[in-house]
């Protein structure tokens, strides 16, 4: 299989480790050991008795009833816990797609999202956000897409890396537009708790060929975990089961432990990041709008990402370049995410609002030198 390089990982391997500012990562600020304790009530002391012992294919009883409880009801038949996101996309994909398939995803993506069936040897077919008009959907342009009849519809709203959402209406006529194509349609949930603009979307299960995953990440801080979860039909989620013997086998039960209470204070967890992610919302707003010939910021519905375009700039990866190894500071090019969005960045607001503060300073620096040298050479 030739699976082409993941750039935003790659991305992250060079520079995510060797940074005192981060204002690239796609997770509100990530939580201590301290913090999650006080929020869910627990202590470190009710390990002890844990035996290490193996895990259950699907997750443990404790953490996948949780989940249920949240996401269906109480029906454990429909979860599988996973090693985040990411592993449920390798074992979607890889078992529900045929090379020749067709796979529409949306435009600019996570690149998992669209390059494993690339590799599968589908058909991917792009289907763009408007980004003339603030990234917005085009319904209209999908269902034309969708006449060809698609394996696999792929969204994820609020969506990466733009934080743009949609209404209740739209996604009722998204999941519509899928149905009637007969297609599968993967809803990546990974922002999904973490809204301003409107309450959060309901999960898309009343459609039987609908999947969605979620994960630990974005919203709660708790990234270190690699706790994730599925959501799909029985029969698909046994076939993911046995293709993951030959992989990951099972979640560890210590990190199961501390992911059940994650999701039992769910509720508190997010509301606490919700808080800190609007006040750095508002300083990057206030930072954009007193830098317009520097930046155009469409504000994010959602996440703690904004894609924001540099205009005028000769080149942004060389910029985001030049932040990371002169002043230690993450950006995440555009070209991440598409070749097209090349005068783009991803902008993470999620770290404490010092470190995006001086962040934004130092891009701020970074973007007039690198403006400066476009007249110097003009």
């Amino acid at each position: 299989m030739d699976i082409a390089i993941a750039k935003l990982e790659a991305w992250m391997r060079d520079y995510y480790h060797k940074v005192d500012h981060d204002i690239g990562s796609s997770g509100v600020r990530d939580l201590t050991m301290a913090e999650l304790r006080a929020v869910c009530g627990f202590e470190l002391s009710e390990l002890d008795p844990m035996v290490f012992h193996d895990s259950e294919s699907y997750g443990g009883s404790g953490l996948r009833a949780a989940l249920a409880d949240r996401w269906t009801g109480g029906d454990t038949d429909r979860l599988m816990v996973t090693h985040g996101s990411s592993e449920a996309i390798y074992l979607v994909m890889q078992l529900l797609l045929e090379p020749g398939d067709e796979v529409v995803v949306v435009d600019p993506a996570y690149q998992q999202l669209h390059d494993i069936a690339a590799a599968r040897g589908c058909r991917v077919t792009r289907w763009p956000l408007d980004v003339t008009d603030g990234f917005a959907v085009d319904l209209a342009r999908l269902r034309e897409l969708a006449r060809s009849r698609p394996r696999m519809i792929v969204v994820n709203f609020p969506h990466n890396p733009t934080g743009i959402s949609i209404t209740p209406a739209q996604q009722k006529e998204l999941v519509a537009i899928a149905e009637e194509a007969g297609a599968w349609l993967v809803w990546d949930h990974a922002f999904g708790e973490l809204t301003y603009t409107a309450d959060p979307l309901p999960l898309p299960t009343g459609y039987d060929r609908a999947i969605v995953w979620g994960t630990f990440s974005k919203s709660y801080g708790l990234a270190g975990l690699r706790v994730g979860w599925c959501l799909a039909p029985p029969d698909l989620l046994a076939r993911m089961a046995l293709l993951r013997d030959y992989i990951a086998l099972y979640v560890s039960p210590v990190l199961e432990f501390f992911a059940e209470h994650a999701v039992r204070n769910a509720d508190r967890i997010v509301a606490l990041q919700k808080e800190h992610a609007q006040r750095n919302l508002r300083l990057l707003t206030d930072w954009a709008r007193s830098a317009p010939e520097l930046v155009r910021l469409t504000p994010p519905d959602g996440g703690v990402t904004a894609f924001v375009e540099f205009p005028g700039q000769p080149d942004v990866e060389r910029s985001c370049r030049r932040l990371a190894e002169q002043h230690r500071v993450l950006l995440v090019p555009g070209g991440c995410f598409g070749d097209a969005y090349r005068s783009h960045a991803r902008l993470g607001f999620g770290a404490a609002a010092e470190e995006l503060t001086t962040g934004l300073s130092l891009l701020e620096r970074v973007l007039r030198e690198d403006a400066g040298m476009v007249v110097n050479h003009g």
